[in-house]
């Protein structure tokens, strides 16, 4: 039984929710019957906590590895470069393979990656030790977030938007939460005591082992009702093609502005404001919880009023924030990262589900192929902009990014979606 004929039926024991605006479809009695599991929601937005909680505190750690190791901005991009890339080029593959052969229990296994990457991090000796260790990391993710993300679907009753808006404001709220426990438990402790975090990856490894089981049996009840998934959109290859070439430009001007904040926002505050590490790792705080809301709000909006009016105004209606933050003093910059966080990441629950749609029965290559590519663009961005802080200023990079949300323009290309049927 091929995984989009499992994903199918999945979604055929579902509501359908309404998408672009049009009037939801009405589901015959037995679809009805399936409803959301929100406690599996609720397990996968805490494992997907632990793991990107794991993942934040390489970032999170740069001032205090920069001083230690005597890094330069282009080494500190290197090391994120280093993580994305071992995620977003894998992500894919993981995403293909898993969509034909699901997997209940690969999460497990690549939460365990993400603890040795935790081990190595906190016993570093190395500059290359430590880009094994964000390499590690790196795996973690590339194995979680494919078959994580189908997991969600197959337990959103139909709640596409909302199913990844839950799973996805728990990553969200690890990367807030990152930065955060790294001001009051790495930078005054030194970098051995980033072992402490391993508890963070053992709890993740026993959450994740229950969820696989409920996935496992959830797969052979719908072997006996699977059917062959139908592109309902009536959409020719030549214009899905586009279609995703679109989406993932949108995810290029998306997270490369993110990277600026991700792994310069600090340095940035301390270079222009002369802010304390512990105070501008309070900022950075300050940013990812507001993503974190963003993301939360971005599913169920898309959900009710239709993916593409969500990436629309999410992405195009940041750009007069990000273009007034690089002239902002201190507390008018963090008051500015509030909106910038809360509309950029509204958008990628929208965008995933609208890619779900226009590929039916490739959930895993879909999720695959977004969440790496965003990881992607994050360290390429990372290490663009390091180069660029290197031979200009770091005030520059913000200057220079502010522009790049106009690149949400391209959403007006995109076709609108009839509801699946």
């Amino acid at each position: 039984m091929s995984a989009h004929r499992v994903e199918d039926a999945l979604a055929a024991a579902a509501p359908v929710a309404a998408i672009d605006g049009a009037s939801p479809v009405v589901p015959p009695p037995q679809a009805r019957a399936e409803a959301t599991t929100y406690g599996i929601l609720a397990a996968l937005s805490l494992s997907h906590l632990l793991n990107d909680l794991i993942q934040s505190l390489v970032p999170a750690m740069y001032p205090l590895l920069k001083s230690s190791f005597g890094l330069d901005f282009g080494q500190i991009g290197l090391i994120t470069l280093t993580f994305q890339l071992t995620s977003s080029l894998l992500q894919p593959v993981v995403g293909f393979y898993t969509d034909k052969r699901p997997s209940p229990f690969s999460l497990t296994v690549g939460m365990t990656c993400s603890l040795l990457g935790i081990v190595l991090l906190a016993n570093a000796w190395s500059y290359g030790a430590l880009l094994v260790a964000a390499g590690l990391v790196g795996m973690g993710s590339s194995v979680f977030h494919p078959e994580s993300s189908r997991m969600a679907r197959a337990a959103s009753g139909g709640r596409y938007g909302l199913a990844q808006s839950v799973f996805q404001v728990g990553g969200n709220t690890g990367q807030a939460l990152g930065p955060l426990l790294a001001a009051f438990i790495v930078v005054p402790n030194g970098q051995h005591s980033v072992i402490w975090f391993s508890l963070a990856a053992l709890a993740g490894i026993g959450v994740l082992a229950w969820v696989g089981t409920w996935y496992r049996a959830r797969l052979a009840a719908a072997k006996r009702i699977a059917k062959a998934a139908v592109d309902r959109q009536g959409l020719s290859h030549r214009r899905i093609a586009a279609t995703i070439g679109i989406l993932i430009v949108l995810i290029f001007s998306k997270f490369f502005y993110m990277a600026s904040f991700s792994s310069y926002y600090t340095f940035y505050l301390i270079d222009r404001f002369h802010v304390s590490v512990q105070t501008s790792q309070l900022c950075l705080f300050v940013f990812l919880g507001s993503v974190a809301t963003g993301t939360l709000v971005g599913g169920p909006v898309g959900d009710r009023i239709g993916r593409k009016a969500v990436i629309w105004g999410s992405i195009l209606g940041v750009l007069p924030f990000t273009l007034a933050l690089p002239y902002a003093s201190l507390p008018v910059t963090v008051a500015l990262t509030i909106p910038i966080g809360m509309i950029l990441a509204s958008a990628m629950p929208a965008i995933l589900v609208y890619a779900q749609e226009l590929l039916p029965g490739r959930v895993g290559l879909v999720s695959g192929l977004f969440f790496g590519f965003s990881f992607g663009m994050g360290g390429l961005g990372a290490a663009v902009l390091g180069e660029v802080a290197d031979q200009t200023s770091i005030g520059f990079v913000y200057r220079l990014c502010a522009f790049l949300p106009a690149i949400g323009l391209l959403a007006a290309f995109l076709p609108r979606i009839r509801p699946a049927r």
